[in-house]
Order: structure tokens, then C-alpha cells, then sequence
């Protein structure tokens, strides 16, 4: 399914791979077969707007579908290609990262698509498969969009530290159709991408895409960290929003809305706190009780 071209280039875009900065990335433009790429397109599922929702439960304007299998017969056979050691070998080939598992869930990946007024604030990506104790290792985006402006956001950007504003730097890679963005997932790979916003005449498209998440056993130490989830910061304040600027109702609406996302994140995080707290007393509480046990049997 991967055009022959780029498995003969392999080489060339290893290197590029690892040169890239701000982390190991390498943009691959016509990465499928013309005739996968057009049926991947032409078979995408239908936006569920009922059972779109963010991580908060709230409805979102960004829907994913994991199972692909389950969309159409087309999909089940690309959904059996990228499981297969095929796939893998050539993905590690294109990368150098060896030994590659393929997650059989996709946990998170799958069909994305999302509509105009849906952005991705910078983030870091859960690091650990738990379930299958397993690093995860890449992310292997294919867009789906046969136009795409840069003004209308949507592309998405690789960035060298969003904590830190005025170091930042990011590079920025327009969604266009059957370009294949690959990029490493570490506790630096912050990736993102601007609110959509379509022009008129343009607002019935959205941003779509296959994503594929990859995964190894092991991984160098020095990359390794404890298991997290996803790790969210909050874009900064527009450029313009400087001392003596006199605020637009859009300007207002703005702020209101990343103070929004700021104070979500802030519960969210709170009530991983509690939950996890909950559970470290639990599990004393079990500890003092075996202990007791435990003297209570020695004392007999």
C-alpha cells in the first residue's frame, strides 16, 4: 500500500528523520498507492455529532473512530496492513526505530476528523501502553484533505517547548491529501495545531486523517520516564494582546475561552489527584491490615 517510491528512498528519509528538529520528524508527500489514498477518502466515516466528546465529556467538534474494521470492507483490509509485520518493517526502515508493535486496539488513533472551530492545544502523549507494557514510540499521521489553506489552520505544529514562550520554536506542516507526517513520541515531542477557521463557500470541509500509533518493548534510558497520560499546556495570550490595545468583543471571547480550557485542565488534573490519593490510602490501609495479619499469625 506504501508507494514504492518512498520504500526505495528509505534511506534518504531515515536520515531526514533524524535530522529533523525541533524533534526526529520527516514529512512524506503521495505516502499510500494514488488508489488507497482515494478509497481511504472516499470510504471515511460520517461525523457523529451525538457521540463526539472531549476529555471532559463535553460535546466536541472532533470525532475519531478506532475501529476500523468496522467501516468498510476497504478499511478493514488497510486496518489489516498496518498490524502486519509488513507494515512495521517498512515503518522502521523509513525510521530506524526497530521492532515496531502495532496496537491491535489503536487506542486513541484511527479516523480523525475535525471541524471548523476545533484546535489541539499543544501536548506531550500518553508514553505507555499499560495494558500491553509497552513505549510508544511514533506517530504516523496520513491527511486525507484534497484542499488546504495555511490560513486556515488546522496544520500541525511540531514545537521545541510551549513552557517556555519566548524560546519556543515549531515547524508547521499543511494537512494536504496522502501527506504522511512521522514523528517521534517522547517527553518533548509537543505537537499541536490552530483553530480551523474555513472560509465561506469552504465551510462544509474539515481536517481529516488516519493516525497511527506504533509501540516497542523497550526504548533507550534515557528516554524513559514513568507512565503518563497526555499532558496538555494551553496556547498563550495572541501577540497583539499588548498593554494600551483596546480589547474586540473576539478579543474578549478569546480570553474567556483559553481561561476555560485553563480551569478544565485545572479540575481535571485535581481530580486525578484525589483519585490517585484515594487509592494510595486504600492500598496502606491494606498493607496495615495484612501486617496485623500477618503478627497475629507469628504470635500463635
Amino acid at each position: 500500500m506504501i508507494r514504492l517510491k518512498i520504500l526505495q528512498d528509505r534511506e534518504m528519509i531515515r536520515r531526514t528523520f533524524g535530522d529533523n528538529r525541533p524533534f526526529r520528524h520527516v514529512r512524506i508527500d503521495n505516502f499510500f498507492e494514488g488508489p488507497i489514498a482515494e478509497e481511504l477518502l472516499h470510504d471515511f466515516p460520517q461525523f457523529d455529532h451525538e457521540r463526539a466528546k472531549n476529555e471532559f465529556g463535553m460535546p466536541s467538534r472532533k470525532w475519531t473512530v478506532a475501529d476500523l474494521a468496522a467501516i468498510s470492507p476497504f478499511y478493514k483490509k488497510v486496518y489489516e496492513y498496518i498490524q502486519s509485520p509488513l507494515f512495521l518493517k517498512h515503518v522502521s526502515g523509513l525510521t530506524g526505530i526497530a521492532n515496531l508493535i502495532a496496537d491491535p486496539k489503536m487506542f486513541g488513533g484511527g479516523t480523525h476528523e475535525n471541524l471548523e472551530g476545533q484546535d489541539l492545544y499543544p501536548h506531550v502523549d500518553f508514553n505507555y501502553l499499560e495494558q500491553d507494557n509497552l513505549h510508544r514510540r511514533l506517530n504516523l499521521l496520513v491527511y486525507l484533505n484534497k484542499e488546504w489553506e495555511e490560513e486556515w489552520g488546522g496544520a500541525i505544529e511540531l514545537h521545541s517547548n510551549p513552557r517556555r514562550r519566548q524560546e519556543d520554536t515549531f515547524t508547521s506542516i499543511l494537512p494536504l491529501f496522502n501527506r504522511c507526517v512521522i514523528f517521534e513520541t517522547t517527553e518533548r515531542s509537543w505537537h499541536a495545531f490552530r483553530t480551523i477557521r474555513l472560509p465561506e463557500g469552504k465551510k462544509h470541509l474539515s481536517c481529516k486523517s488516519l493516525s497511527i500509533y506504533l509501540y516497542t518493548k523497550n526504548r533507550p534510558l534515557e528516554e524513559i520516564a514513568p507512565s503518563h497520560g497526555t499532558f496538555y499546556w494551553i496556547w498563550p495570550l495572541p501577540e497583539h494582546l499588548k498593554s494600551g490595545h483596546t480589547l474586540t468583543q473576539n478579543d474578549a471571547s478569546e480570553i474567556e475561552n483559553l481561561i476555560d480550557a485553563r480551569d478544565n485542565f485545572l479540575k481535571h488534573y485535581q481530580e486525578k489527584e484525589l483519585q490517585w490519593s484515594g487509592e494510595v490510602e486504600r492500598l496502606k490501609k491494606e498493607i496495615e491490615h495484612y501486617k496485623k495479619i500477618s503478627c497475629y499469625n507469628q504470635s500463635l
